[in-house]
């Protein structure tokens, strides 16, 4: 559906604008939906599109922002607002353009030919940015709301103050939760070696031999408890009720990665160029490998 808005609302603009005999010409504005960012310097960014055939560009320049700061937030639905930008529509002779040759400096190469040029000064840049964190454990976000009450963020079954949306180790048990579906079914809430009525993924004694899953392990502690095994007909130690190990207690939780997508949308208010029928433009969402990364974390040990 947004993807329809984006679309309908955004770069399908019907413009105008007059030619050197008076004429007037039917422009359409029909740009992708998503937008690139590319710095300028070491504090100001322009936002672009570009497209061929026919080629054109439309750009803002921010001035005084990074997009390691936009990029760095934690919460969601973050509004940032800049005012006094500058935007610009141009129409090129080039059959191909491209973004890094285009807009930093104030006059393009030589091998730029430009048709025309629109400017517009003191427009208003507001961008919104939504930051969505995952634990990748295949269990989906929606699914680790344990008390349900539609508040993921409270969620916290290990006690370790990392939600279990965003916990690789939601029991934290030093197994990871993805590697709790022992019958590799997809379903984590059947998979109960003790049977206690607790699924292995929420269940800190696996076994049920009164011996924490975390500290069965045998000569070495290193928070992974799968690769002791005692009996390898039985597997490891910590699913193993006959093995009650307790010579290597655990002293640390496994490092957590956290996924990061960031979608970042941009408006832009106050155009005042004379071939648009509007000053307020959706210039849509950004496109960037920064967008998307992790983040790695791991709760003091308790």
């Amino acid at each position: 559906m947004r993807k329809i808005f984006f679309a309908l609302l955004t770069l399908s603009l019907a413009c105008l604008f007059s030619c050197s005999d008076g004429d007037i010409i039917d422009v359409e504005l029909d740009f992708d939906d998503n937008f690139s960012a590319l710095p300028c310097g070491t504090s100001d960014l322009v936002f672009y599109k570009i497209k061929n055939d026919p080629s054109e560009s439309l750009s803002v320049v921010v001035k005084s922002l990074t997009l390691d700061q936009i990029l760095s937030f934690k919460g969601k639905d973050t509004l940032i607002t800049k005012t006094n930008n500058f935007f610009n529509y141009r129409t090129y002779s080039n059959e191909k353009i491209s973004g890094s040759d285009l807009f930093c400096n104030n006059i393009p190469s030589s091998e730029i030919k430009i048709v025309n040029n629109y400017d517009s000064e003191n427009t208003e840049a507001v961008f919104t940015a939504t930051l969505t964190e995952d634990d990748n454990d295949g269990i989906p976000a929606a699914l680790e709301d344990i008390n349900g009450d539609g508040n993921l963020e409270n969620d916290d079954t290990d006690g370790d103050d990392i939600p279990n949306y965003i916990d690789a180790d939601d029991d934290g048990d030093n197994v990871l939760t993805k590697d709790e579906d022992l019958d590799k079914d997809g379903d984590f809430t059947n998979d109960d070696s003790d049977n206690d009525g607790m699924p292995n993924y929420l269940d800190k004694d696996d076994d049920g031999d009164g011996i924490d899953t975390r500290d069965e392990e045998t000569d070495t502690q290193d928070q992974n408890p799968t690769n002791d095994i005692t009996n390898s007909e039985v597997g490891p130690d910590y699913l193993n009720k006959d093995v009650a190990n307790t010579d290597t207690p655990a002293t640390a939780y496994r490092v957590h990665t956290i996924s990061k997508n960031y979608v970042v949308t941009l408006n832009v208010i106050g155009i005042d160029i004379a071939i648009l029928s509007q000053d307020e433009l959706f210039f849509g969402e950004l496109s960037d490998g920064k967008t998307t990364g992790i983040r790695t974390e791991t709760p003091p040990f308790n």
